[in-house]
């Protein structure tokens, strides 16, 4: 069992930067690791995903903004948000898969944490 611990969330302007991390649990590691976002009204949609030994994925709206990237020694997975903008508010949710290749799928994610809060104001 893996529980996926999230924290970083707050509240920015929107031009502003936020750095939200995950840190799973109950397993020393997990290779396939991305965060998903649901804003409220809406489905829950993938934002950035990673794997291990190496390979990254982004949805086109955040490509070039935010990036995801792990520490294998604190076994924690972190998602940069630069240039952030107010349809970037949202939950975000970090979660993590067995598989060996980055994902955009949420079906190849087993393991889902709570979500932490993101609000970006114009």
């Amino acid at each position: 069992q893996v529980q996926l611990l999230e924290s970083g969330g707050g509240l920015v302007q929107a031009g502003g930067s936020l750095r939200v991390s995950c840190s799973p649990s109950g397993r020393t590691f997990t290779n396939r690791m991305g965060w998903f976002r649901q804003a409220p009204g809406k489905e829950r949609e993938f934002v950035a995903g990673i794997a291990w030994p190496g390979g990254t994925t982004y949805a086109d709206s955040v490509r070039g903004r935010f990036t995801i990237s792990r520490d294998s020694a604190k076994n924690t997975v972190y998602l940069q948000m630069n240039s952030l903008k107010p349809e970037d508010t949202a939950v975000y949710y970090c979660a993590a898969g067995l598989g060996v290749e980055v994902s955009n799928h949420r079906n190849d994610y087993t393991y889902w944490g709570q979500g932490t809060q993101v609000t970006v104001s114009s």
